[in-house]
């Protein structure tokens, strides 16, 4: 059996983090959840994270913050990031600094399945 591609999600709050994996995983992927950029970060998952679903705002390390820390290990992940804000122009910003979507809670499957397909697609490119 083929293994699942890992996505990983990284949000403050705890009802997305409960209910977005159960979809990134009936559109066939393998998930893990995080509450923190932090708890990212010290997670063994960072190489074999093949997107990364991440909120802009959070406490603490903002999802911008987490980039950064990730470019700083040289680890280089298409982002897919999520917002309850809708602010065309933050949105635009995240777009030019490589983001692959930026989508606006809530969002349908098929436009996470998009921007999936997306992310996955510049992985491998």
């Amino acid at each position: 059996m083929k293994s699942r591609l890992l996505v990983s999600v990284v949000d403050d709050d705890e009802s997305v983090r409960e209910s977005l994996p159960d979809l990134v995983q009936e559109l066939g992927f393998e998930v893990r959840a995080f509450a923190s950029g932090e708890a990212f970060l010290c997670s063994n998952v960072l190489e074999t994270t093949r997107c990364l679903i991440l909120d802009v705002m959070m406490p603490g390390m903002s999802g911008h913050e987490l980039i950064a820390q990730l470019r700083a290990r040289n680890v280089t992940i298409p982002i897919v990031y999520i917002t309850a804000y809708q602010d065309d122009g933050l949105r635009c910003q995240l777009l030019a600094e490589g983001a692959v979507a930026c989508l606006y809670k809530p969002f349908s499957d098929v436009e996470l399945l998009d921007a999936l397909t997306a992310a996955i697609a510049k992985r491998t490119t």
